[in-house]
């Protein structure tokens, strides 16, 4: 076993020379560094060994020496003595990582978010010589400011010690670290003279903080109760004290601008300029009022928080603001722009001389119209040359760094977004992002100075982040054939060739988008409300996937007790059965344009009354997909009745509505054991037999009366208090068979 896996191994020993552009240029950049001692690493990398493996992490002597690194840059040595595994690395993370590709390589171990499958050998493979991992990234950041609301915002410690765990075996040095800043918020506002119905009247409810934090959104889904305040600053003191003790580097808020509106009352002279709506909202709750950083009372406000922040959680020096997200800026003069970001950053330097501003660089992304390379540039050179980061957000689909001149010299992240809202469904770019980091450090004068993950959300799609992760310690791209072979057999301790089979089908189509257009939002009219307008495309052969899903079935029988089995055996299904779904949608319009009452019947009732439940019975039969999980999270905060109903109300409305009218409706969809028989069936339900009666009475289709009325279905769930199961219910291979061998079949025939 030890020689198999070892065939992977000389292209994990990197002996890589940074670019000189990206050490000699950003100076300002080598204060950030690891501040726990190599002693407080060392204790902390045990602990996180001893949580994954228990008894076992005995035999793995690991240590700490900062002094390892080669020009701030991470190394990790591996090797072997008495029976023991000797780990040895400059900093925390190094040595998880370390630890983390012995345990995928020579051990054929795994962990993930759905699962951990750690069938050790014993004795543990002994290493031959000193096998030495490095990586040419001086960083390696986690996390969108987004993934702080579709994913994170229930989360309690225990929850929250998994998640600093997978970073640490994935190389995260540099997590963003955003909990709890609201109560800080409170403090400042409070002292600056406003009252806290002002203050209730800002904030959000907490799905939808992260837009709130931005400037786009306030007061839906609040107000905020102090206990919420004080559980999530406890929750963010140890968040980072892990991170730290482990040699991360927190990136903490800072001010953008954004205020309450009770602001122009007690400063009615301060520079304050209501925006327009955001995305599809009205002034209710949107049109921020954003302050002018070139106004004295920005750098007041902006200071007064950073004083309060580094003085309650400490520094690393590194702080994330993102101006103008999703909105236009007063002016496009250049003049305006440098003015303003130059405004923020001196905002920072006043309380820490030695600030970096990391900002995300998504307003580059979204609006093209107004983002020219001209007001980019000025900008970015608001801010000294290094003492700026800009993570290249959408790397893998819609880089900045190539159309910017490696944005105009500014330190830049490469960063893979993927996942849109925390959407299920089966995504990636494989090959875009085994190219794409490379192709950046090669970039003429690259400022290239880390790899990112940045998804909106997380908990899907672990092999993505798998391969995404472990690329930011290699120099050069994987063969992806061979490494997702890999990945299939530790990631179920087997060697059925089916399996391998399954996932290299799987690399090619589903998991290999190559069109910009889809950005992984998921088209599937399953989790979309219904039209008869809706798109049908997939990015990939359906074929493939149908055959993935009967290869990964045929080794269900002997594979079911495995943890990570089980869960892709259902999201495999699942994602055949979303497959399918669209096949019965184009079959039930087609039916009611050609008027075929009884053929319209038919595919609407097999998909209401059979495919739907029998979906939701799949998802409900294993714990990573239930409703009920999300929501017990979500009230489990809570201290009082009121506030658990508050905080259900917020996890339902941000996975449906998405807003009080449907501002931004199924962005965040899920499919989940619960939502599909009791929000996305009832939706079809209707549909159907709106779509019926039309026939019946020789009546048009109205979207716009159909709107009005399944409104009302989708309003009901949002509030109908319903409980749903927060433990899988029925046998997950049993159900998988009978879906199995009703509906691959069907969805070979449809492919003919």
């Amino acid at each position: 076993m030890t020689h198999k896996w070892c065939c992977l191994l000389p292209a994990l020993i990197i002996c890589v020379v940074f670019p000189l552009t990206c050490e000699s240029e950003f100076q300002t950049l080598a204060h950030l560094r690891a501040q726990s001692s190599s002693r407080t690493q060392t204790k902390a990398v045990r602990e996180l060994v001893r949580r994954l493996l228990g008894d076992r992490a005995a035999e793995f002597v690991v240590s700490v020496n900062s002094s390892l690194a080669t020009d701030s840059l991470d190394v990790c040595e591996i090797s072997s003595a008495q029976n023991s595994v000797v780990v040895k690395g400059s900093s925390g993370v190094a040595v998880a990582t370390g630890i983390y590709n012995y345990l995928k390589y020579f051990c054929n171990c795994h962990v993930s978010w759905s699962g951990n499958q750690l069938n050790l050998p014993r004795p543990l493979p002994p290493v031959t010589g000193v096998l030495r991992i490095s990586t040419p990234h001086r960083f390696r950041y986690y996390q969108n400011v987004c993934t702080q609301s579709y994913s994170t915002v229930w989360w309690d410690w225990s929850r929250w010690e998994r998640e600093i765990d997978w970073m640490a075996f994935n190389g995260i040095n540099l997590p963003l670290a955003f909990t709890g800043q609201e109560a800080l918020w409170q403090e400042v506002y409070l002292s600056l003279g406003l009252n806290q119905t002002d203050i209730d009247e800002f904030f959000t409810g907490p799905a939808f903080l992260a837009w709130n934090r931005m400037g786009n959104l306030f007061k839906w889904g609040g107000p905020l109760f102090q206990s919420w305040h004080v559980k999530q600053l406890y929750v963010q003191y140890k968040i980072l004290d892990r991170m730290r003790s482990l040699g991360m580097m927190p990136v903490l808020p800072a001010f953008s601008g954004n205020v309450p509106a009770a602001i122009t009352r007690l400063f009615p002279k301060a520079n304050v300029t209501k925006l327009s709506p955001w995305s599809h909202f009205n002034c209710t709750y949107s049109c921020a009022y954003i302050l002018d950083p070139r106004d004295p009372l920005f750098n007041r406000i902006g200071s007064l928080f950073l004083s309060k922040l580094v003085a309650r959680f400490g520094t690393d020096h590194i702080y994330n603001t993102d101006t103008f997200n999703e909105m236009t800026p007063a002016s496009s003069d250049p003049t305006y722009l440098s003015a303003v970001s130059r405004a923020i950053f001196v905002s920072m330097t006043s309380v820490d001389p030695s600030a970096i501003w990391l900002m995300q660089g998504w307003l580059f992304v979204h609006n093209t119209t107004f983002w020219k390379q001209e007001q980019i540039q000025a900008l970015l050179h608001g801010v000294p040359i290094g003492r700026m980061i800009v993570l290249d957000l959408f790397a893998e689909s819609m880089p900045v760094f190539s159309s910017t001149k490696s944005f105009y010299g500014q330190p830049f992240i490469w960063c893979m977004l993927h996942n849109f809202g925390g959407n299920s469904g089966l995504f990636g770019t494989v090959e875009s992002i085994n190219l794409g980091p490379f192709e950046a450090l090669r970039y003429p004068n690259s400022t290239l100075v880390g790899l990112g993950m940045a998804p909106e959300g997380i908990e899907q799609n672990p092999v993505v982040y798998e391969l995404m992760s472990e690329l930011a310690w290699r120099k050069e791209p994987v063969n992806l054939a061979k490494w997702v072979s890999l990945y299939a057999t530790r990631r179920y301790a087997s060697n059925n060739e089916n399996l391998t089979a399954s996932w290299q089908l799987l690399f090619r189509s589903v998991y290999n988008c190559t069109l910009p257009q889809y950005k992984n939002h998921n088209h599937s009219p399953l989790v979309r409300r219904p039209s008869l307008r809706m798109a049908t495309d997939v990015w990939y052969n359906r074929r493939d996937l149908y055959e993935a899903w009967r290869l990964m079935y045929s080794a269900a029988h002997s594979l079911m007790s495995v943890e990570t089995f089980r869960y892709d055996l259902v999201d495999i299904t699942r994602q055949a059965l979303e497959l399918l779904t669209t096949d019965f949608y184009l079959e039930i319009k087609d039916s009611f344009h050609l008027q075929k009452l009884p053929e319209l019947l038919t595919a609407g009732g097999v998909l209401v009354y059979d495919l739907f439940p029998e979906l939701d019975c799949l998802l409900s039969s294993e714990p990573h997909f239930l409703l009920g999980v999300w929501l017990e999270r979500a009230r489990s905060l809570a201290q009082n009745e009121q506030e658990a109903q508050q905080y259900e109300f917020n996890a339902r409305n941000q996975i449906t509505l998405w807003g009080p009218v449907g501002n931004i409706l199924d962005y965040a969809s899920k499919q989940w054991g619960g939502l599909i028989t009791d929000y996305y069936a009832q939706r079809w339900n209707l549909f159907v037999n709106t779509l019926v009666e039309c026939l019946d009475r020789g009546l048009p289709f109205k979207q716009d009366a159909f709107n009005q009325a399944v409104f009302k279905v989708e309003k009901g769930f949002v509030f109908n208090q319903r409980k749903y199961p927060s433990k899988p219910q029925g046998d997950t291979y049993d159900i998988a068979t009978r879906i199995f061998l009703k509906y691959y079949p069907e969805a070979l025939k449809r492919l003919n």
